[in-house]
């Protein structure tokens, strides 16, 4: 399964085999169903709100301009995963040449960094909002949210290509079987023959900046946002007040979930198929439930999208009667 020579030091892998679920034909025949329905409308829904906030005039604020973002990191992010995903189903052993699984597991630390900064800065933005309104307009301007999302893309780009780097010199000499859908840190960790020792200090020093700090700033804010809410002195105020935060609530309660389920909670002596499915739910399905959230939650995005379906059926009918 693997490229091996009589001397050790040369034995290199070459292409690695991801598992991914080893159950039935037919079992495998309706997940692969599943997943590719699930992969068409993550992106038509992801699509459908980068179009809505780009061409509706209500919707050109700081939240909206931020949830494209968010949109295009979740198309990346599903866009990396779910192709070779459906590759694995079909071949039941997906065989892939190691440098692109390390391009897949680049682009996914990427897409994850940033949906943690980005979901960040959504949480100041929200804060800003309830508990400084009328600085808002003032702090939260067009150059200053560009400002933030370059920022957050810098930061992402910087720390993901930094572990890409520090694992690609690993030395990684075989079993070339990686038990997993995808190219994850923990999977391809487990392939190098190296000592991954300051690898494992290193991801705990990049978790600092990207994770710990992200989630505590997170939290903070919005002990902040829900004194300000309870604050309020009318019932109505105090709903309109949550509805406009409620949805950013949500996702960060499904992503950072998944994240503990995922790489905190310790997974010694459980089996691989249940790191596996909590794994699906942060790479496949939170990209999808992160439109449905917003589409669901959001009155302002409800209404652009019944406008921008009444447009175009009367141009539509327009033209045919033309």
């Amino acid at each position: 399964m693997y490229e091996e020579t009589f001397d050790k030091n040369l034995t290199t892998i070459s292409r690695v085999i991801l598992l991914g679920f080893q159950v039935s034909p037919l079992f495998r025949r309706i997940l692969f169903s599943l997943f590719l329905i699930i992969y068409c409308v993550t992106i038509c829904g992801n699509l459908q709100t980068i179009t809505l906030v780009s061409y509706s005039k209500n919707l050109q604020t700081p939240m909206y301009t931020f949830l494209t973002q968010l949109s295009i990191s979740d198309i990346l992010l599903s866009s990396d995963i779910v192709p070779n995903l459906l590759y694995v189903l079909l071949s039941n052993s997906g065989a892939m040449s190691f440098s692109s699984c390390i391009a897949q597991f680049y682009f996914f630390i990427l897409t994850e960094i940033y949906d943690l900064v980005l979901l960040t800065v959504m949480s100041y933005d929200r804060f800003m909002a309830i508990c400084n309104p009328l600085m808002y307009n003032i702090v939260m301007s067009h150059a200053f949210c560009v400002q933030l999302i370059v920022l957050s893309w810098l930061m992402s780009i910087f720390v993901s290509l930094v572990e890409f780097i520090t694992v690609y010199n690993l030395w990684f000499c075989g079993p070339n079987i990686i038990d997993h859908f995808f190219c994850d840190m923990e999977p391809l960790l487990n392939l190098s023959c190296s000592d991954v020792f300051m690898v494992q200090i290193e991801m705990i020093i990049f978790s600092i900046p990207t994770i710990i700090f992200p989630f505590g700033f997170i939290i903070l804010s919005y002990v902040k946002i829900i004194y300000s809410i309870l604050r309020i002195s009318s019932n109505t105020g105090r709903q309109k007040a949550f509805s406009t935060c409620s949805s950013h609530l949500a996702v960060v309660s499904i992503f950072y979930g998944t994240l503990f389920f995922t790489y905190i909670l310790p997974t010694r002596g459980q089996p691989w198929n249940l790191s596996k499915i909590v794994s699906l739910l942060y790479t496949v399905f939170t990209p999808l439930m992160n439109p449905v959230i917003y589409s669901l939650r959001n009155k302002d995005i409800k209404s652009a999208l019944v406008k921008s379906v009444h447009s175009f059926h009367s141009n539509s009918l327009s033209k045919w009667f033309s």
